[in-house]
């Protein structure tokens, strides 16, 4: 697998994720864009579903906010495509508005 695929295979569920950082650890030499998008994308899948948790809860306890849970997982789907054309482009890039974030909190180099 190149280290290409393995940065947009990271973007692609958690099983993806979970695969590309697998067939990361094997690698005798690890590629920084790899490392890059898979913190990028861990992050993003625990923002997700930590809004999504919250949200549920908010949603449970006042209906009119489940149009706002819609709304915020349709910016997240949208962060996620991003990541992904960033992943093609071989770019090493944060995702727009959440990317500075994660940004040195994940290193799977070692």
């Amino acid at each position: 697998m190149t280290n290409k695929s393995m940065s947009i295979m990271a973007y692609i569920t958690i099983i993806g994720w979970i695969v590309s950082y697998l067939e990361y650890k094997k690698r005798a030499d690890k590629s920084p864009l790899v490392n890059y998008h898979l913190g990028q994308s861990l992050g993003l899948i625990i923002l997700s579903v930590i809004l999504g948790v919250a949200l549920a809860v908010l949603a449970a306890i006042i209906p009119a906010l489940s149009v706002v849970s819609l709304v915020i997982s349709a910016l997240t789907f949208v962060l996620l495509l991003l990541g992904i054309i960033t992943a093609n482009n071989e770019a090493i890039k944060p995702l727009p508005v959440v990317g500075k974030l994660f940004e040195g909190k994940f290193d799977f180099s070692k």
